[in-house]
């Protein structure tokens, strides 16, 4: 998780390596959600096949491997495996504190990866490329807080909470008042252009996160249910529930719960929680 000094620009920061575990090929398989989230992605070692999945985001046409990777927001999960041992290091941007930070739109970039050579100004160019050339995740994790806080500090942006639903609604609050115009299409306009996505999708994706953490609550406690689960977390019912949990993740709320418990692929979900 990012310092306090970062809240509002950095969601987190995932490290994987597998090299000396001996994975088998389905453990070597990664499921990730939907995610109105953007990330720099470092490969340090190895790399990573995407797989086509019903209900999943389909393979991009071209299929380039680059070492270091920009990831826009996606609306839909995402299914991939590395043919053998992997080392990544992911950093986790909101989108707007991206655009903010690089003057680079996110909004053409939605359900993509793309070489970030091509998208990044020259100073975050040295900046990367130094990371995938530090020693270690510590000295990677370093560099990742030394270059972005004073960028972001100079911003003099707000820092919302943590969470998907602190930062969507103040990303509401902030399209009401920082410029002229207040029909709701110009909101929509506006909050799409900061953020990559319409706000009704960033809503959904803040009540998935309140699900999942209030699975996680819940979770062995006597008379636990999905009906409570839903009311507790602004859906219209447990119905709604499966729905959203299922285009967002590609499982329905109890597969996607038995999985994580059980299966080496969701291990950026157990991160997570």
């Amino acid at each position: 998780m990012p310092p306090l000094a970062l809240a509002g620009c950095v969601r987190g920061v995932m490290l994987r390596d597998t090299r000396g575990r001996g994975l088998d090929a389905v453990q070597r398989e990664n499921y990730f959600p939907a995610t109105p989230l953007v990330a720099l992605f470092w490969w340090i070692a190895g790399s990573s096949e995407w797989l086509a999945t019903l209900g999943f985001s389909p393979p991009p046409a071209e299929r380039r491997h680059a070492s270091l990777l920009f990831a826009g927001p996606f609306t839909l999960p995402t299914h991939t495996r590395n043919p053998g041992e992997m080392c990544a290091f992911k950093l986790l941007l909101l989108p707007d504190a991206f655009t903010a930070l690089t003057g680079v739109a996110v909004d053409r970039l939605v359900n993509q990866v793309v070489d970030a050579n091509r998208r990044l100004p020259p100073d975050w160019l040295a900046w990367a490329e130094a990371v995938a050339g530090a020693a270690d995740d510590a000295a990677r994790l370093g560099l990742v807080e030394g270059f972005l806080q004073p960028r972001w500090q100079a911003l003099g942006a707000q820092r919302p909470g943590h969470r998907y639903a602190d930062w969507t609604e103040a990303l509401a609050v902030r399209a009401a008042t920082s410029a002229a115009g207040r029909s709701l299409r110009q909101l929509e306009r506006r909050i799409k252009a900061w953020a990559g996505l319409p706000l009704r999708e960033l809503r959904a994706v803040s009540r998935a996160e309140r699900a999942f953490h209030a699975v996680a609550a819940a979770d062995g406690r006597p008379g636990f249910n999905w009906a409570d689960i839903a009311a507790e977390t602004d859906y219209a019912d447990q119905s709604h529930l499966c729905r959203e949990t299922r285009r967002l993740t590609g499982f329905s709320p109890e597969e996607l719960r038995r999985r994580m418990q059980a299966e080496e692929a969701f291990w950026a979900y157990r991160l997570w929680r």
